[in-house]
């Protein structure tokens, strides 16, 4: 079983740069605009999935719509929760805790935020999510709308990338990526597409 699987970060937010994965800011306008800008002569999706906070949901739902596409929300494709660091910047970080912010960086599996989720319960989480998205679309063609910690992981894996190389994957506002997705005896392998 497979599936083509387009991922689509969402666009800058209201709150700017920063560790966010369950603060649900929403899109500024610019936001709104890369989003759709990266989606330009792009198409023959047969669903959509989407993260369900706000900013990439809100967006999700308006192109369901004006494509009449099914739209399914996906609670695994949601952000690392970065716990005690949620809402700050690495700047803000580095005056406070620039050692915990150095382990992070050089190995996220090997440290955890505190009060964070750990790497490899989110990688479950995900891959879990992308497991069942291949089995309910098999052959298909999904769009979805997700975060930059959920691309970095699957185009790590794609790329065979070293776990401690996950945060070297750039995957920036509104980036658009392709992968074929397959599952053969349980086992999940992906391809990154042109």
């Amino acid at each position: 079983m497979s599936l083509r699987l387009d991922l689509l970060r969402h666009g800058e937010t209201e709150r700017g740069g920063g560790f966010r994965g369950r603060i649900d800011d929403a899109l500024t306008a610019d936001g709104w605009a890369q989003m759709r800008q990266a989606l330009q002569g792009r198409g023959g999706w047969s669903a959509l999935v989407s993260s369900p906070l706000q900013r990439c949901r809100l967006f999700a739902e308006q192109l369901a719509a004006s494509h009449g596409l099914p739209l399914q929300p996906a609670s695994g494709l949601r952000e690392l929760d970065f716990g005690d660091w949620e809402g700050l910047s690495a700047a803000q970080l580095m005056d406070t805790s620039s050692a915990e912010l150095g382990l992070f960086w050089d190995d996220p599996y090997a440290f955890t935020p505190p009060g964070g989720e750990p790497l490899t319960a989110f990688e479950a989480r995900v891959l879990e999510a992308l497991t069942r998205l291949v089995d309910e679309h098999a052959g298909g063609h999904l769009l979805a709308v997700t975060h930059g910690g959920v691309i970095r992981l699957l185009l790590a894996r794609a790329r065979g990338l070293p776990a401690a190389r996950l945060l070297q994957v750039e995957a920036g506002h509104a980036c658009l990526f392709s992968l074929q997705v397959r599952l053969h005896e349980g086992r999940l392998l992906l391809e990154e597409l042109p």
